[in-house]
């Protein structure tokens, strides 16, 4: 099982590996959520949905804006059968376990479903 602080301890590409070892591994992935829906970010005019290997480094992020919301399980079936599609027909992009201060990882929906197959 995937320790928070080692995954934070490592630098993104250790991180990038780890994230998509741990969402194979568990079958699923996680983002946040609220009522209206989930949690999107902004980052150099690219927008995108943030998803992370566990719930806890999801419930991480949760703070000052996004404190009402709650991690949420997407099995791989799911995203792979419905988010992608979805991101993709609205130009959105995924954005790979985002840390604070630091630049994320950002992939296309078909580019981020080809490396959990």
């Amino acid at each position: 099982m995937l320790k928070d602080d080692e995954f934070i301890s490592q630098n993104p590409e250790q991180r990038l590996a780890s994230f998509f070892a741990t969402v194979k591994e568990q079958g699923e992935l996680f983002i946040l959520n609220d009522d209206d829906g989930c949690v999107m970010l902004t980052s150099d005019d690219e927008e995108g949905v943030p998803v992370w290997p566990t719930a806890s480094l999801a419930s991480m992020w949760a703070d000052q804006e996004w404190a009402h919301c709650e991690p949420k399980a997407i099995s791989l079936d799911v995203w792979l059968s419905r988010w992608t599609s979805g991101l993709s027909k609205d130009f959105l992009n995924v954005i790979i376990a985002p840390m604070p201060a630091e630049e994320s990882e950002l992939m296309a929906p078909e580019d981020f479903a080809d490396k959990l197959a």
